[in-house]
């Protein structure tokens, strides 16, 4: 654990740029810090790793001031990943991610096979071994950064908003790496950035700051937005808060209509004898079960279906692993106004209409309890890479 005690930043102009912060930054979590600019996240951050020492307070790690260590001993135990990578640009990809062990006294041979196990690790091609930054996309980039930075295996990584300068189809990508490593690594992550949503998606626990450096609030993602602490976090969550918080209910409960999917080859008899609830529209599915598109009844009644002439079903959700969000979103986006439901193999499970994932939603709402009894399904969380969802695990 990294404990944050009455910490105060106050430079000789008599700025403050962190006031009197306490924090318990969970082991083996994502801790995210989030605010406006201003608000001392990279301070804090930088705090913790003696860039910047404290005014006032101390900082803990696993129970001792770090001030009781030597700072290069401290910093070397800790990652560090920042906005544009910071690599060396005249080292190669694998050097580049050896330099820490190689300070540490790690052979050359050791090091840079310890870098390529880790180019693997976070989706690095082993050709890129060889070549230099610039020769590299700004998402390559970025994991090799990530990379560097656990070269060492250190139990600790500081990310001061690496993803910030990617644009969102490599961000939503990295975000879902991190989060995967996560999950096999079990690093302590201290994480800032300034978009809510990415602290949403990230952190185990959120620590919102406000201009000047003092917290207004510290909780687990689905806490912060149920129960913002006051205007300010409010404001900060945004308009659409609810929608994010659908993010931690789960679809497993939805009640999905099989009756209306039927595959490609039926029959006109086996088609007007189906019970399909009252769903004006018909999935058709390949014969394998994946979904193919929708239709009319009484079109498909007539003859073999034409898959060009289907209607789109949009984008399909896991039934079970994703969020209601994720259902809400496919129903949206479906031109039929009706979800799609498949299994880990893409095959048809089910569809589900919109008033039936609004009853869902309210039946949430007045519960106020994810699949696994607590409150606002705050529980250890995971998250769907498909959808960027934090659903309990339990749930899973």
């Amino acid at each position: 654990m990294i404990r944050i005690e009455a910490v105060t930043k106050r430079y000789p102009d008599g700025t403050v740029a962190v006031d009197r912060l306490s924090l318990d930054i969970p082991d083996r979590a994502i801790t995210v810090l989030v605010g406006p600019s201003g608000c001392g996240k990279t301070t804090t951050l930088r705090m913790i790793n003696r860039m910047v020492e404290p005014s006032e307070g101390r900082i803990l790690i696993d129970g001792v001031d770090s001030r009781q260590q030597p700072v290069n001993t401290l910093r070397r135990s800790m990652g560090y990943v920042i906005q544009n990578a910071g690599l060396f640009q005249h080292r190669t990809i694998v050097d580049n991610i050896a330099t820490v062990p190689r300070l540490l006294g790690w052979g050359k041979s050791k090091s840079r096979d310890r870098a390529r196990e880790l180019m693997e690790r976070v989706g690095l091609d082993p050709a890129l071994a060889g070549r230099y930054p610039y020769q590299l996309s700004g998402g390559q980039q970025q994991r090799v950064g990530v990379a560097r930075a656990l070269a060492a295996d250190p139990p600790v990584l500081l990310m001061d908003e690496p993803f910030s300068a990617v644009d969102p189809v490599v961000r939503k990508g990295l975000q879902d790496e991190l989060l995967r490593l996560q999950d096999e690594l079990g690093k302590t992550i201290v994480f800032v950035t300034h978009d809510i949503d990415e602290a949403v998606k990230l952190g185990t626990m959120v620590a919102v700051l406000r201009t000047g450096g003092r917290l207004a609030q510290y909780a687990p993602p689905a806490e912060l937005l149920s129960a913002p602490a006051d205007a300010f976090v409010e404001d900060f969550l945004g308009a659409d808060r609810g929608i994010r918080r659908l993010s931690f209910f789960p679809s497993a409960g939805l009640d999905l209509l099989t009756g209306p999917v039927v595959r490609a080859d039926a029959g006109a008899g086996e088609i007007t004898a189906r019970d399909t609830g009252g769903a004006p529209w018909l999935l058709v599915t390949d014969a394998d079960g994946r979904p193919l598109g929708w239709t009319e009844p009484g079109t498909l009644a007539a003859g073999p279906a034409d898959p060009a002439r289907l209607l789109s079903y949009g984008r399909p959700f896991v039934a079970g692993r994703d969020s209601l969000r994720a259902a809400l979103d496919c129903a949206v986006l479906s031109p039929t106004g009706w979800a799609v439901a498949v299994d880990e193999e893409g095959r048809v499970t089910g569809v589900v209409s919109q008033q039936a994932i609004g009853d869902a939603i309210r039946a949430a709402h007045a519960t106020g309890r994810g699949s696994d009894g607590t409150p606002d399904g705050t529980s250890e969380s995971v998250c769907d890479p498909a959808h960027g969802d934090r659903t309990p695990k339990a749930a899973r």
